[in-house]
């Protein structure tokens, strides 16, 4: 997987389950991929998979798990864990509803005494917490009996915060591990990571060092099946940083924003920076399923660079923010943008291909998000239909569809730009930022001993060259 291109999808946005998903790629997209990252098919109450029922079932909708082990025979696959929290609609929350103390996943939900002990958090605690949503980060819980609890929940109140260091979390989390292990799956990423350290006196967000045992400890069961950790969090550069320093796989979620402000800005200063000390034990991204990150590539564009990116941003992409500003969305503006890449460059095809090509000669492996792979553009209706400002980047794609958008000429370009990307030897060498001195210019190298790959890449006129040398000579390609 991590010497390919990768796939991100939902099970059913790619042509309406996973056996369609599997038919769909190995028509359209067989020698362009290597690995999927499938997001969350387990049974779910909301927020498209990432509010989990259950981890022991895929749900009905989007086929089996002799489905998923068809997928996985032709591809490497990815799955998720939401090790943050849990449906508040699964059979643990309600045993826990029903039974209170009785219960056996007592343990698993965090009420907030579990963290502040009798002494109710101060104002100025609660203010300390890092959080994702207006106001105090738990709910309040009328079990039948008529007793109140204040439970811990991040997101919304459909997902339950869990505590992954009980033992009925650790129990939880080792069953999953185990199926999936026994499934093909060899890699889980950990959404929302970031938010399991509750310690009183915090910002509850990445404490250190108890991330660190917390990790290691999840680390040491997924090893005993074969299952590599990918841990998920949108903050700081600096803390991929730290997490690449102790050996585990990062996403480069700076990428999109410092590129973004390349194209905008005519500079790709701030972006060769990053590329020099970015981890090379990464997953790259432009686009995801909820948006293109902002708060990811603070202090590596000032805050004027960032403020004038995410005005062209909404200027030349989507003009999400001014046309969905309205209380009735979700999702808007949180801390990532809601807008497809493509639609985010003006629909540009050559500034596009330019930008998958700098994604792709970046250190690390390029995933690609479904929506990206077929160019898409922002879905405006979807939006209007949910009120769910992510959906402007969730568009569900059908098996016509997919044909429809395959026979575009840029999708026809980003295809043979992943085969490149599959098939040159020169990205298992070493990675180089040749010098320019022109900040509108970007020189990329790949090189081991018998073959070397050059992207050149001109701001001016959003055009691209690659250069390859290998023992049959001297080769250049324009995507």
């Amino acid at each position: 997987m991590r010497n390919g291109v990768v796939l991100i999808t939902y099970a059913d946005s790619f042509g309406g389950n996973l056996k369609s998903l599997r038919s769909n790629l190995d028509k359209y997209f067989r020698d362009c991929i290597s690995g999927i990252h499938l997001l969350p098919f387990f049974p779910s109450s909301g927020d498209r998979g990432f509010s989990p029922v259950r981890y022991d079932e895929i749900d009905p909708a989007f086929g089996t798990w002799d489905d998923l082990a068809k997928l996985g025979s032709g591809y490497e696959i990815a799955a998720d864990f939401m090790v943050n929290h849990i449906s508040r609609q699964s059979m643990y929350f309600r045993d826990w509803f029903e039974k209170e103390d009785n219960s056996r996943y007592k343990e698993l939900f965090l009420p907030v005494q579990k963290i502040f002990g009798n002494t109710a958090p101060t104002p100025e605690e609660i203010s300390a917490i890092y959080r994702r949503q207006p106001g105090e980060p738990w709910l309040r819980i009328e079990f039948p009996s008529g007793k109140k609890e204040q439970v811990w929940c991040t997101f919304s109140e459909e997902q339950i915060d869990i505590d992954i260091t009980s033992e009925t979390g650790l129990e939880l989390f080792e069953d999953t591990v185990a199926r999936l292990g026994k499934a093909g799956i060899r890699m889980l990423r950990l959404d929302a990571v970031g938010y399991i350290t509750k310690k009183r006196g915090t910002s509850c967000f990445m404490v250190e060092p108890e991330i660190w045992d917390i990790l290691a400890g999840l680390k040491k069961i997924a090893s005993a099946y074969n299952v590599e950790l990918l841990p998920e969090m949108h903050e700081h550069y600096s803390i991929q940083l730290r997490m690449a320093g102790r050996g585990y796989h990062v996403y480069d979620f700076a990428l999109p924003l410092l590129l973004l402000y390349a194209w905008y800005g005519r500079d790709f200063s701030p972006l060769k920076h990053w590329l020099s000390i970015c981890p090379r034990k990464q997953f790259t991204t432009l686009d995801t399923h909820d948006g293109i990150g902002v708060v990811d590539a603070a202090d590596l564009l000032s805050k004027e660079q960032t403020d004038f990116t995410v005005d062209k941003l909404y200027a030349q992409g989507s003009n999400v923010k001014r046309k969905y500003s309205s209380s009735e969305y979700q999702n808007l503006d949180i801390y990532q943008i809601n807008c497809t890449y493509y639609s985010a460059l003006g629909e540009n095809d050559d500034a596009y291909i330019a930008a998958r090509a700098i994604q792709f000669f970046a250190p690390g492996t390029p995933q690609i998000y479904y929506v990206g792979m077929l160019a898409g553009r922002n879905d405006l209706e979807l939006v209007e239909k949910t009120r769910n400002g992510r959906d402007i980047n969730r568009h569900n794609y059908s098996s016509v569809g997919i044909d429809a958008e395959s026979g575009r000429e840029v999708v026809k370009r980003l295809k043979k730009l992943m085969q490149f990307r599959m098939k040159c030897g020169a990205f298992n060498g070493t990675f180089s930022i040749l010098p320019t001195e022109d900040k509108q210019k970007l020189c990329l190298q790949w090189a081991d001993d018998s073959e070397s790959a050059i992207l050149d890449v001109d701001l001016s006129n959003c055009k691209c060259t690659i250069t390859t040398t290998d023992s049959a000579g001297r080769k250049i390609y324009i995507p």
